[in-house]
């Protein structure tokens, strides 16, 4: 046998080892079945995905009280007692997933949408302070508002421990605060030996930024929440009875728990003002959990 001879026939081998070895690659990805791209949400068998609604956003229920947090605070003003909490929650979770810090400008309410900004505003003597919600509370009858330790000084009302507050939300960023506005650095000149002409005089300076004013939070179309109800029957006939007394009633579905509920609301006035006047008169008629909301 020839030199080669057994060159040609070593070199039929490797081919024929190296087609096997890619055939079987190819029948070995083959058999996976394919992933979501990317870490996405895998679909349902419905080819849809589901929409998910965040934790703090969903009814829950303290003391035997169903809680239904709201979809937005534009418009919202409130008034009642303003509480603060310290050292027995320093360093747990808050509602959000974040560690409660007393030092800090956060505040807890029952409703509002996590990282709602509130203008806090003491009525006993006339000061303010801006807070952040990250929290759910107080679930005390009357109390509104649950301050940090440094909110609570600010509002003179650590020793007292409460106080009758007025809180707002706010849409923009209030009056007297800095803007942090981010730009690109200016590019130095060309060296050419020479400075630029007119460097020797003083550039003129852009206006400051003037504040967005803070909007009317009076005005809105107001409505309170008379009944929740799973089966629509009942929240129809809830509905009708306040539309026999010539009021515009309007029936909501509201996903809660894995079911849908029948808000039951009533049209009360575009201004804040009235509208608090008849959540009280409902609550007089035995309505408890009437619930003022702006839409």
């Amino acid at each position: 046998m020839t030199l080669l001879t057994v060159l040609s026939r070593s070199l039929r081998l490797v081919h024929l080892l190296a087609l096997i070895l890619v055939v079987g690659l190819a029948f070995g990805c083959a058999s996976k079945a394919p992933g979501t791209r990317g870490g996405g949400e895998t679909p349902s068998k419905s080819g849809k995905k589901r929409s998910k609604t965040p934790a703090t956003q969903r009814p829950y229920v303290i003391n035997g009280t169903t809680y239904y947090p709201i979809p937005s605070a534009i418009g919202y003003v409130e008034q009642g007692i303003a509480s603060w909490y310290g050292e027995p929650f320093h360093g747990k979770k808050t509602s959000n997933g974040e560690t409660y810090n007393m030092y800090g400008d956060t505040a807890a309410h029952k409703t509002l949408p996590m990282n709602t900004i509130l203008l806090v505003k003491n009525l006993e003597n006339g000061r303010s302070t801006i807070v952040r919600i990250n929290d759910r509370g107080p679930f005390v009858q009357e109390r509104i508002i649950d301050l940090t330790l440094t909110k609570a000084k600010e509002l003179d009302i650590v020793g007292k421990g409460t106080a009758r507050v007025e809180i707002l939300a706010m849409e923009t960023q209030p009056p007297g605060q800095e803007q942090l506005i981010a730009t690109a650095p200016a590019k130095p000149p060309a060296e050419t030996g020479k400075p630029p002409a007119g460097s020797d005089k003083p550039q003129p300076q852009p206006p400051p930024a003037k504040a967005p004013p803070i909007p009317d939070f009076d005005k809105g179309n107001f409505y309170v929440q008379v009944g929740a109800f799973v089966k629509i029957e009942n929240a129809r006939t809830l509905a009708k009875a306040f539309a026999k007394r010539g009021r515009d009633v309007v029936i909501q579905q509201y996903p809660a728990a894995g079911m849908n509920l029948y808000r039951v609301m009533i049209f009360a006035s575009n201004s804040l003002a009235k509208a608090k006047v008849y959540e009280k008169e409902l609550e007089a008629e035995g309505f408890r959990y009437a619930l003022l909301l702006a839409r």
